[in-house]
């Protein structure tokens, strides 16, 4: 699979959360099978989907991504038995409310790909890029920062240490962006 190397007007950024499990172990296959994808994304690792608040979705949207993959292990399949089913119903409780609050869904992929999946994943990443690629940017969340910075300023931020209970989620809270 050859990917071309065409320059468009508008290359959107991407934020990928996956699981460590599968979907890290499946894009570091396609990686070592020098398969070619969009380099747009950006992975964002965690021990499970479980474990992905729907609050770096936000953060992501927040700091300029104009797409968000969120994908781990199949059903069935969790490493932390049921991690992904948590997950799943998390995010499509998450998915209602930003369809409610004006966020065109077709931003947001939720998916499954195992370590054995490399090719699935050069699918996923390039139907994604391309999707929101023609769709545009997405400015909307953007004027949160501001507003965030200045409300940490005037002293009314959540203390994220009382929120971000772990370093490895700490971590990945901050490099969001």
């Amino acid at each position: 699979m050859h990917a071309e190397h065409i320059k468009h007007d508008f290359e959107p950024k991407i934020v990928a959360f996956v699981c460590t499990w599968c979907t890290y172990a499946g894009a570091d296959l396609a990686g070592t099978s020098r398969m070619q994808y969009p380099s747009n994304v950006r992975v964002l690792k965690f021990p499970c989907t479980g474990r992905i608040d729907p609050v770096f979705i936000l953060r992501a949207f927040q700091k300029g991504a104009d797409g968000v993959l969120v994908s781990g292990c199949h059903p069935g399949d969790c490493h932390y038995m049921a991690g992904n089913f948590h997950a799943r119903r998390r995010f499509a409780a998450f998915r209602a409310l930003l369809s409610f609050v004006g966020v065109d869904l077709n931003r947001l992929q939720f998916s499954w790909v195992s370590a054995a999946e490399g090719g699935k994943w050069v699918d996923v990443v390039t139907e994604l890029t391309e999707r929101v690629r023609t769709m545009g940017p997405m400015p909307e969340f953007k004027e949160l920062e501001h507003e965030e910075q200045w409300s940490t300023f005037a002293g009314a931020s959540v203390d994220k240490s009382t929120v971000l209970n772990s370093p490895e989620l700490k971590e990945a809270y901050d490099s969001i962006g």
